[in-house]
């Protein structure tokens, strides 16, 4: 089973070698990189380009690693005690499979998203090192083993909010998905707009890099972001004669689509009123 990117992913050769290493090692691949990256859908084209099913589990702050295994609703039982309901004798009934009991138990090989893992408590890797590890899991409520019919493939992203546990690292191939450099670049806005015109194209992203190197920059402009930026270029039918002659202003055209703080806006507007005062 080998990786080798999609037409609609531009995957760099280290990226597709540190996939197709997991899938080797049976280890879940942990990719880290810039919100914006891809990480997220380089999970969804791992499927695609495989063709295995997907299923998502994605983290909020709130979430417990217990809810990937089942969670047990004994609220509702209770409730249905009270009521004399029938099936308050079948435990089963109130357990609910969460994500990694679908993969576990899904008929063939899927591959399982595990998103923006470091979002959750500082414990919350750690406590699914066994269930990974292994592929398998108790229920206590009904007495069963829940073991992976397919050890499917895992993909964690993480976007460096906060430092994963040692012994989660261990356990995980690593990938750091670095800033595509101009050339990578141009082979992912030709997936996205296809029909742009080549000059059009180099203005926009020498643009683009230059804003995205200014010192000072709280919040730098995402891969996902040049590619919006883009759409409405083309959208206000602009050329690259309209980018060049804007070179003179610092902040340039639409650029709600790359600058997304006040403060980045603020840093432009004293550059370029430095540049006028010139």
């Amino acid at each position: 089973m080998q990786f080798d990117g999609t037409r609609d992913y531009i995957a760099t050769p280290d990226l597709m070698i540190a996939v197709n290493a997991a899938i080797t090692l049976e280890k879940p691949l942990l990719v880290k990189g810039e919100p914006g990256t891809g990480k997220t859908e380089l999970a969804r084209q791992v499927a695609a380009g495989l063709g295995l099913p997907l299923i998502e589990w994605h983290v909020k702050s709130t979430t417990r690693a217990a809810q990937g295994l089942y969670e047990y609703d004994a609220v509702s039982r209770l409730r249905d005690s009270q009521l004399g309901e029938a099936r308050v004798g079948d435990v089963s009934a109130y357990i609910r499979p969460g994500k990694l009991w679908e993969a576990f138990a899904a008929p063939e090989r899927v591959v399982l998203l595990i998103d923006e893992i470091d979002k959750a408590d500082i414990e919350f890797p750690n406590d699914l090192l066994q269930e990974l590890d292994r592929m398998e899991f108790h229920v206590y409520e009904t007495g069963e083993t829940i073991r992976a019919r397919h050890r499917p493939i895992v993909i964690i992203t993480s976007n460096n909010e906060k430092d994963l546990p040692d012994a989660f690292l261990r356990r995980c191939f690593f990938h750091f998905i670095r800033f595509p450099d101009i050339d990578t670049l141009r082979r992912i806005v030709a997936v996205h707009h296809p029909g742009v015109k080549d000059e059009l194209l180099t203005v926009a992203l020498t643009r683009f890099l230059e804003l995205r190197e200014t010192p000072g920059l709280r919040k730098k402009p995402s891969t996902s972001e040049v590619i919006d930026w883009l759409r409405l270029l083309l959208a206000e039918d602009l050329t690259a004669a309209d980018l060049r002659a804007d070179a003179r202003e610092a902040l340039p055209r639409l650029h709600g689509a790359l600058l997304k703080t006040e403060q980045d806006v603020a840093l432009f507007e004293r550059l370029a009123f430095l540049s006028r005062r010139g």
